[in-house]
């Protein structure tokens, strides 16, 4: 099988020598939503930075069809799209089109097919009426469905999000889980929001001191209390999980899947 995913033995320490990554071996296959959980400073963070080599650890990785090494790192980052919990991280032009089509520009694609690309993401995250107004006037959610549409003009293979529902309004909440389900691409969601990943994913992971601790559907792994209280998780007080209904993916070639 050719993974979207594939980690064997991979470990990671900071420069100053704290672990983050503890031998962990991850595979997730093509079209597969997959939520990252695991309390503060299990190592979420620096598992996602491994897909696209801001990060480099040891053990072998291969993303998106490619290894994660010197030389593919370009290619790579075209393929994995990668979006950070501060969307402030990610946006910097003075207009939100210019954000979008940064990265298609810097394919060397030409301006007719970067503004197409630019007008589907846009659309994909219901972010088209802003693209002539610079981001920072734009609200919270609003800043990350344009940090999605950023990576969504790329084309990527495997979408990875961090903290995607983070600070957000229940509105904002809801709208960006309807944009997300409507996405047709390999997905690894890291997030403390327990709902949305019931609602997102069909699978879960849950990583705590660098190691992956659990990995099941993801509705099973959320109904063992004890499970989640032994690394730090929980669901929202009260909360009736049977309540929530699994997203459906997408049909292949629709809209949101933006077909290269």
């Amino acid at each position: 099988m050719s993974w979207a995913i594939d980690l064997r033995g991979t470990s990671y320490r900071y420069p100053d020598g704290a672990g983050a990554l503890d031998g962990v071996d991850l595979r997730v296959g093509p079209g597969e939503r997959v939520a990252l959980l695991g309390p503060n400073g299990a190592g979420k963070t620096t598992l996602l930075l491994q897909l696209n080599g801001l990060l480099r650890g040891t053990g072998s990785a291969t993303v998106a069809g490619l290894p994660v090494r010197d030389g593919v790192l370009r290619e790579l980052r075209g393929r994995v799209g990668l979006v950070f919990q501060d969307p402030d991280d990610q946006l910097f032009m003075p207009t939100v089109a210019e954000d979008v089509a940064f990265g298609p520009l810097n394919l060397g694609l030409d301006r007719a097919t970067v503004a197409a690309r630019v007008a589907q993401a846009l659309a994909a995250v219901r972010m088209s009426h802003a693209a002539a107004r610079p981001p920072h006037v734009l609200s919270m959610g609003e800043r990350r469905r344009v940090a999605i549409a950023t990576v969504l003009s790329m084309r990527p293979q495997l979408l990875v999000l961090d903290e995607p529902s983070s600070s957000l309004d229940p509105r904002s909440r809801m709208e960006l889980i309807d944009i997300l389900s409507a996405i047709d691409a390999t997905m690894l969601v890291a997030t403390h929001d327990l709902p949305l990943a019931k609602e997102l994913c069909e699978r879960a992971v849950i990583l705590d001191r660098g190691r992956i601790v659990a990995d099941g559907p993801c509705a099973e792994l959320l109904a063992d209390a004890a499970l989640l209280a032994a690394h730090d998780l929980m669901l929202p007080s009260g909360f009736d999980l049977s309540r929530i209904t699994p997203r459906e993916h997408p049909p292949a070639g629709s809209r949101a899947s933006m077909p290269a």
